[in-house]
């Protein structure tokens, strides 16, 4: 038996125990309001169309999620916001070319 776990080790005492953790409610998301029905559409078909010419989930993703100085933010911001922003984010995505290194 370790005498530093043992239960009846005097120095362990209820005042120099570890707290207990008390439970939290993370289980459960915060509830948000749910995107309106067009920017959910043009979020949706953003990605989609970034995943199909970019060539699969990571360069979307990583295009889609970084800050673009030109777009003036995140393109999938941008393109959810309006649907001029929208266009102007297709436009990139189709006048993107892949890295012919790449792969």
């Amino acid at each position: 038996m370790n005498s530093e776990t043992s239960p009846a080790d005097p120095t362990v005492t209820d005042e120099t125990a570890a707290p207990v953790k008390t439970r939290s409610n993370s289980f459960f998301r915060k509830k948000r309001t749910p995107l309106p029905s067009d920017d959910a559409r043009r979020q949706g078909d953003i990605s989609q169309l970034a995943f199909l010419t970019m060539g699969g989930r990571d360069p979307a993703i990583a295009f889609l999620n970084t800050e673009n100085a030109e777009l003036g933010g995140r393109p999938l911001a941008v393109a959810t916001a309006s649907d001029t922003g929208y266009e102007q984010v297709a436009t990139a995505i189709r006048a993107w070319t892949r890295d012919p290194g790449f792969e």
